[in-house]
Protein backbone atom coordinates (compact mmCIF):
# COMPACT_ATOMS: atom_id res chain seq x y z
CA UNK A 1 0.00 0.00 0.00
CA UNK A 2 1.42 3.38 -0.96
CA UNK A 3 2.39 5.67 1.91
CA UNK A 4 1.73 9.38 1.61
CA UNK A 5 3.72 12.39 2.73
CA UNK A 6 2.02 12.33 6.11
CA UNK A 7 2.92 8.77 7.06
CA UNK A 8 0.16 6.62 5.59
CA UNK A 9 -3.10 6.43 3.66
CA UNK A 10 -5.99 8.65 4.73
CA UNK A 11 -8.86 6.40 5.78
CA UNK A 12 -12.36 7.14 7.06
CA UNK A 13 -15.11 4.58 7.58
CA UNK A 14 -17.71 7.28 8.32
CA UNK A 15 -20.96 7.00 6.37
CA UNK A 16 -22.86 10.11 5.30
CA UNK A 17 -26.33 10.52 3.81
CA UNK A 18 -25.75 12.93 0.94
CA UNK A 19 -28.06 14.51 -1.60
CA UNK A 20 -27.29 14.18 -5.30
CA UNK A 21 -27.51 17.90 -6.00
CA UNK A 22 -26.43 18.00 -9.66
CA UNK A 23 -25.66 15.68 -12.55
CA UNK A 24 -23.91 16.67 -15.77
CA UNK A 25 -22.09 15.10 -18.70
CA UNK A 26 -18.33 15.70 -18.82
CA UNK A 27 -17.60 13.40 -21.79
CA UNK A 28 -19.28 10.72 -23.87
CA UNK A 29 -20.77 8.19 -21.42
CA UNK A 30 -19.21 9.97 -18.42
CA UNK A 31 -21.69 11.40 -15.91
CA UNK A 32 -20.56 13.66 -13.07
CA UNK A 33 -22.48 13.75 -9.77
CA UNK A 34 -22.22 16.53 -7.20
CA UNK A 35 -23.06 15.36 -3.67
CA UNK A 36 -23.92 17.66 -0.76
CA UNK A 37 -25.57 17.49 2.62
CA UNK A 38 -29.33 18.00 2.40
CA UNK A 39 -28.97 20.84 4.89
CA UNK A 40 -26.01 23.16 5.16
CA UNK A 41 -22.87 21.71 6.67
CA UNK A 42 -19.27 21.02 5.81
CA UNK A 43 -18.13 17.64 4.53
CA UNK A 44 -14.89 16.01 5.72
CA UNK A 45 -11.76 17.27 4.02
CA UNK A 46 -9.86 15.09 1.56
CA UNK A 47 -6.65 15.10 -0.44
CA UNK A 48 -6.06 14.34 -4.14
CA UNK A 49 -6.21 10.62 -4.88
CA UNK A 50 -9.03 9.95 -2.40
CA UNK A 51 -12.18 8.00 -3.22
CA UNK A 52 -15.59 7.44 -1.65
CA UNK A 53 -17.96 4.50 -1.80
CA UNK A 54 -21.55 5.01 -2.94
CA UNK A 55 -24.39 2.70 -1.95
CA UNK A 56 -26.67 2.75 -5.00
CA UNK A 57 -30.49 2.46 -4.91
CA UNK A 58 -30.25 -1.26 -5.70
CA UNK A 59 -27.89 -1.82 -2.77
CA UNK A 60 -24.79 -2.19 -4.95
CA UNK A 61 -21.70 -0.49 -3.51
CA UNK A 62 -19.20 1.11 -5.83
CA UNK A 63 -16.05 3.17 -5.19
CA UNK A 64 -15.35 6.33 -7.20
CA UNK A 65 -12.47 8.82 -7.10
CA UNK A 66 -13.22 12.31 -5.85
CA UNK A 67 -12.53 14.65 -8.75
CA UNK A 68 -13.83 18.02 -7.58
CA UNK A 69 -12.00 20.80 -5.79
CA UNK A 70 -10.34 19.44 -2.65
CA UNK A 71 -10.87 22.82 -0.97
CA UNK A 72 -14.65 22.59 -1.53
CA UNK A 73 -16.08 21.34 1.77
CA UNK A 74 -19.68 21.86 0.66
CA UNK A 75 -19.72 19.15 -2.02
CA UNK A 76 -18.03 15.95 -3.16
CA UNK A 77 -17.83 15.30 -6.89
CA UNK A 78 -17.44 11.95 -8.66
CA UNK A 79 -17.55 11.04 -12.35
CA UNK A 80 -18.82 7.67 -13.56
CA UNK A 81 -18.03 6.07 -16.91
CA UNK A 82 -20.84 3.88 -18.21
CA UNK A 83 -19.59 0.34 -18.83
CA UNK A 84 -22.27 -1.57 -20.80
CA UNK A 85 -20.78 -4.99 -20.05
CA UNK A 86 -19.79 -4.21 -16.46
CA UNK A 87 -21.32 -5.51 -13.23
CA UNK A 88 -24.17 -3.00 -13.18
CA UNK A 89 -23.01 -0.13 -10.98
CA UNK A 90 -22.23 2.37 -13.72
CA UNK A 91 -25.36 1.43 -15.68
CA UNK A 92 -27.51 2.01 -12.63
CA UNK A 93 -26.02 5.44 -12.03
CA UNK A 94 -26.56 6.43 -15.67
CA UNK A 95 -30.10 5.02 -15.85
CA UNK A 96 -31.49 6.01 -12.43
CA UNK A 97 -33.02 9.34 -11.42
CA UNK A 98 -30.53 10.20 -8.69
CA UNK A 99 -30.80 14.00 -8.62
CA UNK A 100 -32.83 14.96 -5.56
CA UNK A 101 -32.26 11.58 -3.90
CA UNK A 102 -30.05 10.77 -0.94
CA UNK A 103 -27.33 8.14 -1.10
CA UNK A 104 -25.18 6.62 1.59
CA UNK A 105 -21.59 7.66 0.95
CA UNK A 106 -18.68 6.21 2.90
CA UNK A 107 -15.22 7.71 3.19
CA UNK A 108 -13.14 9.43 2.09
CA UNK A 109 -10.29 6.93 1.78
CA UNK A 110 -6.96 7.69 0.09
CA UNK A 111 -4.81 4.78 -1.08
CA UNK A 112 -3.38 6.84 -3.95
CA UNK A 113 -1.90 9.93 -2.27
CA UNK A 114 0.65 12.36 -3.60
CA UNK A 115 4.13 11.63 -2.22
CA UNK A 116 6.92 14.21 -1.95
CA UNK A 117 8.83 14.55 -5.22
CA UNK A 118 10.69 17.13 -7.28
CA UNK A 119 8.00 16.89 -9.97
CA UNK A 120 5.27 14.62 -11.30
CA UNK A 121 4.29 12.78 -14.47
CA UNK A 122 0.56 12.00 -14.49
CA UNK A 123 -0.60 9.37 -16.99
CA UNK A 124 -4.34 8.87 -17.49
CA UNK A 125 -6.34 6.51 -19.65
CA UNK A 126 -10.02 7.37 -20.13
CA UNK A 127 -11.87 7.70 -16.83
CA UNK A 128 -8.50 7.27 -15.10
CA UNK A 129 -8.21 11.04 -15.26
CA UNK A 130 -10.52 11.46 -12.26
CA UNK A 131 -7.97 11.02 -9.43
CA UNK A 132 -5.27 12.84 -11.42
CA UNK A 133 -7.26 16.02 -12.05
CA UNK A 134 -7.26 17.04 -8.35
CA UNK A 135 -3.54 16.21 -8.25
CA UNK A 136 -2.89 18.60 -11.14
CA UNK A 137 -4.83 21.32 -9.32
CA UNK A 138 -2.88 20.69 -6.10
CA UNK A 139 0.50 20.68 -7.83
CA UNK A 140 -0.35 23.90 -9.63
CA UNK A 141 -1.28 25.53 -6.33
CA UNK A 142 2.02 24.36 -4.81
CA UNK A 143 4.01 25.61 -7.78
CA UNK A 144 5.50 22.17 -8.46
CA UNK A 145 6.41 20.89 -11.95
CA UNK A 146 3.97 18.44 -13.50
CA UNK A 147 2.89 17.02 -16.84
CA UNK A 148 -0.33 15.15 -17.61
CA UNK A 149 -1.01 12.87 -20.57
CA UNK A 150 -4.63 11.83 -21.16
CA UNK A 151 -5.55 9.23 -23.76
CA UNK A 152 -8.99 8.08 -24.86
CA UNK A 153 -10.58 6.42 -27.88
CA UNK A 154 -11.62 9.74 -29.40
CA UNK A 155 -12.00 13.42 -28.50
CA UNK A 156 -15.53 13.00 -27.21
CA UNK A 157 -14.22 10.66 -24.48
CA UNK A 158 -11.47 12.96 -23.14
CA UNK A 159 -13.16 13.84 -19.84
CA UNK A 160 -12.30 17.21 -18.27
CA UNK A 161 -10.15 18.12 -21.28
CA UNK A 162 -11.22 21.77 -21.26
CA UNK A 163 -10.43 22.24 -17.56
CA UNK A 164 -7.10 20.44 -17.86
CA UNK A 165 -6.01 22.58 -20.80
CA UNK A 166 -7.04 25.76 -18.97
CA UNK A 167 -5.15 24.59 -15.90
CA UNK A 168 -1.95 23.34 -17.47
CA UNK A 169 -1.67 24.64 -21.03
CA UNK A 170 1.22 22.91 -22.78
CA UNK A 171 1.83 20.73 -19.72
CA UNK A 172 -1.25 18.75 -20.80
CA UNK A 173 -1.13 16.40 -23.79
CA UNK A 174 -4.45 15.03 -25.05
CA UNK A 175 -4.24 11.87 -27.15
CA UNK A 176 -7.41 10.87 -29.07
CA UNK A 177 -6.47 7.40 -30.25
CA UNK A 178 -8.49 7.50 -33.47
CA UNK A 179 -6.27 10.40 -34.57
CA UNK A 180 -2.93 9.81 -32.84
CA UNK A 181 -2.83 6.18 -31.73
CA UNK A 182 -1.86 5.16 -28.21
CA UNK A 183 0.08 7.58 -25.98
CA UNK A 184 3.85 7.15 -26.27
CA UNK A 185 4.38 6.02 -22.69
CA UNK A 186 8.01 5.07 -23.29
CA UNK A 187 8.85 8.57 -24.52
CA UNK A 188 6.98 10.24 -21.66
CA UNK A 189 8.65 8.12 -18.97
CA UNK A 190 12.09 8.52 -20.55
CA UNK A 191 11.67 12.29 -20.71
CA UNK A 192 10.61 12.60 -17.05
CA UNK A 193 13.56 13.45 -14.75
CA UNK A 194 14.53 10.58 -12.40
CA UNK A 195 13.46 12.59 -9.35
CA UNK A 196 9.91 12.95 -10.69
CA UNK A 197 7.20 10.60 -9.41
CA UNK A 198 5.13 8.74 -12.00
CA UNK A 199 1.39 8.37 -11.31
CA UNK A 200 -0.86 6.34 -13.59
CA UNK A 201 -4.54 5.45 -13.64
CA UNK A 202 -6.31 3.68 -16.48
CA UNK A 203 -6.88 0.29 -18.12
CA UNK A 204 -4.81 -2.63 -16.86
CA UNK A 205 -2.70 -3.01 -20.05
CA UNK A 206 -1.67 0.62 -19.69
CA UNK A 207 -0.68 0.12 -16.05
CA UNK A 208 1.27 -3.02 -16.93
CA UNK A 209 3.14 -1.05 -19.59
CA UNK A 210 3.90 1.82 -17.20
CA UNK A 211 5.22 -0.61 -14.58
CA UNK A 212 7.44 -2.40 -17.10
CA UNK A 213 8.77 0.84 -18.61
CA UNK A 214 9.62 2.32 -15.22
CA UNK A 215 11.44 -0.89 -14.30
CA UNK A 216 13.45 -1.17 -17.51
CA UNK A 217 14.33 2.53 -17.54
CA UNK A 218 15.99 2.18 -14.14
CA UNK A 219 13.86 4.78 -12.38
CA UNK A 220 14.62 5.02 -8.65
CA UNK A 221 10.91 4.96 -7.76
CA UNK A 222 8.26 2.45 -8.71
CA UNK A 223 5.20 4.08 -10.31
CA UNK A 224 2.14 4.88 -8.24
CA UNK A 225 -0.88 3.14 -9.76
CA UNK A 226 -4.65 3.32 -9.31
CA UNK A 227 -6.70 0.46 -10.76
CA UNK A 228 -10.34 0.38 -11.83
CA UNK A 229 -10.12 -3.31 -12.79
CA UNK A 230 -8.39 -6.34 -11.37
CA UNK A 231 -4.69 -6.79 -12.03
CA UNK A 232 -3.46 -9.26 -14.60
CA UNK A 233 -1.30 -12.13 -13.45
CA UNK A 234 -0.52 -15.84 -13.68
CA UNK A 235 -3.36 -18.32 -13.14
CA UNK A 236 -1.90 -19.66 -9.91
CA UNK A 237 -2.27 -16.17 -8.40
CA UNK A 238 -5.42 -14.82 -10.02
CA UNK A 239 -7.42 -17.60 -11.61
CA UNK A 240 -7.59 -20.33 -8.96
CA UNK A 241 -9.29 -19.97 -5.59
CA UNK A 242 -7.18 -22.49 -3.62
CA UNK A 243 -8.25 -25.02 -0.99
CA UNK A 244 -11.01 -25.05 1.59
CA UNK A 245 -10.51 -23.33 4.96
CA UNK A 246 -12.43 -22.05 7.99
CA UNK A 247 -13.22 -18.42 8.83
CA UNK A 248 -14.13 -17.27 12.34
CA UNK A 249 -15.59 -13.80 13.00
CA UNK A 250 -14.17 -12.86 16.39
CA UNK A 251 -16.85 -10.40 17.48
CA UNK A 252 -19.87 -12.56 16.68
CA UNK A 253 -18.30 -16.01 17.10
CA UNK A 254 -19.64 -17.11 13.71
CA UNK A 255 -17.64 -19.94 12.11
CA UNK A 256 -17.95 -20.64 8.38
CA UNK A 257 -16.37 -22.93 5.82
CA UNK A 258 -14.99 -21.27 2.68
CA UNK A 259 -15.00 -23.83 -0.17
CA UNK A 260 -12.29 -23.85 -2.82
CA UNK A 261 -14.66 -22.36 -5.41
CA UNK A 262 -15.99 -19.44 -3.33
CA UNK A 263 -14.54 -16.27 -1.81
CA UNK A 264 -14.53 -15.27 1.86
CA UNK A 265 -16.78 -12.35 0.95
CA UNK A 266 -19.36 -14.61 -0.71
CA UNK A 267 -19.52 -16.89 2.32
CA UNK A 268 -19.57 -14.09 4.91
CA UNK A 269 -22.35 -12.25 3.06
CA UNK A 270 -24.63 -15.26 3.48
CA UNK A 271 -24.59 -14.52 7.22
CA UNK A 272 -23.92 -10.77 7.08
CA UNK A 273 -25.42 -9.46 3.81
CA UNK A 274 -24.48 -5.84 4.54
CA UNK A 275 -20.73 -6.39 4.74
CA UNK A 276 -19.02 -3.47 2.91
CA UNK A 277 -17.64 -4.35 -0.52
CA UNK A 278 -17.42 -2.83 -3.99
CA UNK A 279 -15.09 -4.07 -6.74
CA UNK A 280 -15.03 -7.81 -5.80
CA UNK A 281 -11.69 -7.99 -7.65
CA UNK A 282 -9.21 -6.88 -5.00
CA UNK A 283 -8.36 -3.35 -6.07
CA UNK A 284 -10.66 -0.88 -4.28
CA UNK A 285 -10.05 -1.75 -0.61
CA UNK A 286 -13.71 -1.47 0.43
CA UNK A 287 -13.80 -4.95 1.98
CA UNK A 288 -10.49 -4.61 3.86
CA UNK A 289 -10.90 -6.54 7.11
CA UNK A 290 -8.59 -6.91 10.14
CA UNK A 291 -7.07 -10.37 10.64
CA UNK A 292 -6.65 -11.34 14.31
CA UNK A 293 -5.35 -14.90 13.84
CA UNK A 294 -4.20 -17.13 11.00
CA UNK A 295 -2.12 -16.46 7.90
CA UNK A 296 -3.77 -14.61 4.97
CA UNK A 297 -2.94 -15.48 1.37
CA UNK A 298 -2.98 -11.97 -0.14
CA UNK A 299 -4.19 -11.78 -3.75
CA UNK A 300 -5.26 -8.14 -3.94
CA UNK A 301 -3.52 -5.13 -5.46
CA UNK A 302 -4.19 -2.81 -2.51
CA UNK A 303 -1.51 -4.14 -0.16
CA UNK A 304 1.98 -3.72 -1.55
CA UNK A 305 3.78 -7.07 -2.01
CA UNK A 306 6.57 -5.86 0.29
CA UNK A 307 4.03 -5.32 3.10
CA UNK A 308 2.17 -8.61 2.78
CA UNK A 309 4.29 -10.62 5.27
CA UNK A 310 3.42 -8.19 8.08
CA UNK A 311 -0.03 -7.01 6.93
CA UNK A 312 -2.74 -7.23 9.59
CA UNK A 313 -5.66 -6.82 7.18
CA UNK A 314 -6.88 -8.56 4.02
CA UNK A 315 -9.28 -7.96 1.13
CA UNK A 316 -11.85 -10.69 1.65
CA UNK A 317 -13.20 -10.49 -1.91
CA UNK A 318 -10.11 -12.21 -3.40
CA UNK A 319 -7.59 -13.08 -0.69
CA UNK A 320 -7.69 -16.47 0.99
CA UNK A 321 -6.02 -18.32 3.84
CA UNK A 322 -2.62 -20.00 3.94
CA UNK A 323 -3.63 -21.59 7.26
CA UNK A 324 -6.52 -23.91 8.09
CA UNK A 325 -8.37 -21.29 10.12
CA UNK A 326 -8.52 -17.53 9.67
CA UNK A 327 -9.98 -15.28 12.37
CA UNK A 328 -11.42 -11.96 11.21
CA UNK A 329 -13.04 -9.06 12.93
CA UNK A 330 -16.73 -8.59 12.06
CA UNK A 331 -17.56 -5.62 9.85
CA UNK A 332 -20.26 -2.94 9.54
CA UNK A 333 -23.76 -2.79 8.09
CA UNK A 334 -25.30 -0.58 5.38
CA UNK A 335 -28.43 -0.56 3.17
CA UNK A 336 -29.71 0.81 -0.17
CA UNK A 337 -32.82 2.49 -1.78
CA UNK A 338 -34.81 2.47 -5.11
CA UNK A 339 -35.47 4.76 -8.14
CA UNK A 340 -35.20 5.10 -11.96
CA UNK A 341 -35.16 7.69 -14.75
CA UNK A 342 -34.71 8.09 -18.48
CA UNK A 343 -31.33 9.08 -19.86
CA UNK A 344 -30.59 12.40 -21.61
CA UNK A 345 -27.95 13.09 -24.24
CA UNK A 346 -25.03 15.54 -24.01
CA UNK A 347 -24.96 18.77 -25.96
CA UNK A 348 -21.94 20.03 -27.89
CA UNK A 349 -19.85 23.15 -27.65
CA UNK A 350 -16.19 24.12 -28.10
CA UNK A 351 -12.94 23.54 -26.28
CA UNK A 352 -10.54 26.29 -25.38
CA UNK A 353 -7.06 25.94 -26.87
CA UNK A 354 -4.60 23.26 -25.71
CA UNK A 355 -2.13 20.60 -26.85
CA UNK A 356 -3.47 17.55 -28.69
CA UNK A 357 -1.45 14.73 -30.20
CA UNK A 358 -1.85 13.68 -33.83
CA UNK A 359 -1.33 15.48 -37.10
CA UNK A 360 0.96 18.43 -36.47
CA UNK A 361 0.28 18.30 -32.72
CA UNK A 362 -1.01 21.85 -32.90
CA UNK A 363 -3.27 23.75 -30.56
CA UNK A 364 -6.90 22.67 -30.47
CA UNK A 365 -8.88 24.84 -32.81
CA UNK A 366 -11.69 26.88 -31.30
CA UNK A 367 -14.03 25.25 -33.82
CA UNK A 368 -13.37 21.70 -32.57
CA UNK A 369 -16.81 20.41 -31.66
CA UNK A 370 -16.73 18.22 -28.56
CA UNK A 371 -19.20 17.17 -25.88
CA UNK A 372 -18.80 19.41 -22.86
CA UNK A 373 -20.66 19.66 -19.52
CA UNK A 374 -24.45 19.92 -19.62
CA UNK A 375 -26.38 19.95 -16.35
CA UNK A 376 -29.05 17.29 -16.58
CA UNK A 377 -30.70 18.40 -13.37
CA UNK A 378 -30.03 20.68 -10.42
CA UNK A 379 -31.52 20.83 -6.94
CA UNK A 380 -31.92 24.18 -5.22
Amino acid sequence: MTADAHGGPMTSSATHRLLVRQARWVAHDVLELRLTRSCSGALPSWEPGAHVELTLPSGLRRAYSLCGEAADTEAWTVAVHRVPDGRGGSREIHETALVGRELEVTGPVNRFPLVPAAGYLLLAGGIGVTPLLPMARELTARGLPWRLVLGARDRSRLAYAEELVALGGDRVLLVPQDEAGLPDLAAEISAAPPAHAVYACGPQPMLDAVTALCRTSGRPRTPYLERFTAASGPPDQLGSRGGEFEVVLSRSGLRMTVPADRSVLEVVREKLPDVPYSCEEGYCGSCETPVTAGLPDHRDTVIDPSERPTATTMMICVSRSASGVLTLRSVGVRTGRDGYFSRSLPSQSTWSSGRVAGGAGAKLAASSMLPVPLYLATMG
